[in-house]
């Protein structure tokens, strides 16, 4: 479960970023201010990353 979040948080994150990059160079106009789907797109990638690379997938029972 935790990679699946970090898998939709990774691709949302990449998407954001290149919304962001396009409207700051001005090939893309969104209505919503650039820099927010960039900052945003900046932590949402980065977070996935992470919880792709530090936690271990915990859906499986020990018995």
């Amino acid at each position: 479960m935790i990679k699946l979040i970090g898998v939709i948080a990774l691709v949302a994150g990449a998407i954001l970023l290149v919304l962001g990059v396009l409207g700051i160079f001005g090939s893309l106009e969104t209505g919503i201010s650039p820099w927010a789907f960039t900052i945003l797109g900046l932590i949402f990638f980065f977070s996935g990353i992470s919880l792709l690379k530090h936690i271990k997938d915990t859906d499986t029972l020990d018995k």
